[in-house]
């Protein structure tokens, strides 16, 4: 192995000791003597976040998660619940009354998510939309939630990915409409509890080939710590019908996928090979030409993407960006959830379940783009005019919905 990939191995974990500022004393403000509830409490970032919260002085922190007896920072106060059991979290939330929850839970494997599509949905959906509620019927002053750094994609038939895109739009809503104030996250590649290494360390241990997604594949990362300081910046987002989206300003240098490969099999001593196989149903082989505009590209999070972009800022400090504004869920779509909710809750076919969900999620698209400011939707046809040749048929479909747009508004433009 080269002395280049081992020191960008090294530098790869040691991303775990990353932090990003924090606003002490706005932190002491907001969550000093509250309450607050933390569902995916026993999960990685959960974890990490239980961390950070004790030195603001919370008055009371409770945890939700699936695991029967998850070892927690003490005086954590610990329940056993699954959030696609929307009585049973009302009844909790009713119970606590937190003055804040931070929404963690999910399905978060993206392969995982291909072969079980209904439950990745019930769970980032669905799950979602149940917290939103229970949220509002106890009262809840705000909801942050955890999204991923997939989610900047305008569409995408990945199920991982587009549940919780489709998680950002509830938030959203559930702000615009006045029923709950909400902000969101993005996290890309967290190290700390990153499945690849995981599965590059269990196949290098068992003597298996690493298999790779392509020998070009990059990508960002952060750490544990980072993102439990990203959600305490998005908590003192104001409380008003403004969706806010919050990422890391700076993620350093993407991590080359080889590097971490060769990195696992000089770490575990033992001399396995390591193939391409191309991706995996659940990863994209290549983004959109349109996900980022030069014009932004550089000043702003690579988690904000090019329609995001006209309405974002950094944050005082500088480490965090955050984008705002989406409009409030059309009837139509409303409705397309409320179909999607019923036929989780009464079939068990997957085709049948993806495809409600698929049209779901080109129908946000649409209601993206609609509610864009009208010259980034014009810039971003002129940037992707000369990849449309190359297009895969997923982002020439994109691509046309974004030009159908554009021709609407040069039309407007002429009538008036």
């Amino acid at each position: 192995m080269s002395a280049q990939s081992l020191s960008a191995f090294q530098d790869y974990l040691a991303v775990r000791q990353r932090t990003i500022r924090l606003p002490d004393e706005a932190l002491r403000r907001r969550i000093g003597d509250r309450t607050i509830l933390v569902t995916g409490a026993a999960g990685c970032i959960g974890r990490a976040l239980l961390r950070e919260l004790r030195p603001y002085a919370p008055a009371r922190i409770v945890g939700v998660g699936l695991e029967e007896r998850p070892r927690l920072p003490d005086a954590t106060e610990y329940h056993r619940l699954d959030i696609r059991d929307g009585s049973a979290l009302t009844a909790l939330l009713r119970r606590v009354r937190p003055d804040l929850v931070f929404h963690l839970a999910a399905q978060r494997d993206p392969g995982l998510a291909e072969r079980e599509a209904a439950l990745t949905i019930t769970t980032n959906v669905l799950g979602t939309a149940h917290v939103i509620e229970a949220c509002a019927a106890a009262g809840t002053g705000q909801l942050v939630y955890a999204s991923t750094g997939k989610a900047l994609r305008p569409y995408t038939s990945d199920v991982y990915a587009q549940s919780k895109r489709t998680g950002e739009w509830l938030v959203a809503d559930a702000a615009a409409r006045g029923v709950l104030p909400g902000a969101a996250v993005r996290f890309t590649h967290v190290v700390d509890n990153a499945i690849v290494l995981s599965r590059f360390r269990d196949w290098c241990s068992r003597g298996e080939p690493l298999r790779l997604h392509g020998r070009d594949t990059s990508f960002y990362v952060q750490s544990a710590r980072e993102s439990a300081q990203l959600l305490l910046t998005a908590a003192l987002a104001p409380a008003d019908a403004e969706f806010r989206l919050y990422a890391i300003h700076d993620l350093g240098w993407p991590v080359s996928l080889l590097d971490l490969a060769l990195g696992t099999v000089a770490e575990q001593g033992r001399a396995v090979p390591v193939r391409v196989v191309g991706y995996e149903p659940g990863y994209e082989e290549q983004p959109y030409p349109g996900l980022y505009d030069p014009h932004y590209s550089g000043d702003l999070s690579p988690l904000i993407n090019s329609l995001e972009a006209p309405n974002a800022h950094s944050e005082p400090g500088g480490d965090v960006d955050c984008a705002s504004g989406r409009p409030q869920l059309t009837p139509e779509l409303r409705a397309g959830f409320e179909r999607l909710a019923r036929l989780c809750a009464h079939s068990t076919v997957e085709d049948e379940i993806r495809g409600v969900f698929d049209a779901l999620g080109w129908g946000l698209l649409n209601h993206a783009i609609a509610g864009a400011a009208p010259d980034s939707v014009r810039r971003i046809t002129r940037l992707t005019e000369p990849y449309r040749a190359g297009m895969t048929p997923e982002h020439l479909r994109i691509d046309d919905l974004f030009r159908k747009h554009a021709a609407s508004l040069q039309t407007a433009g002429e009538d008036l």
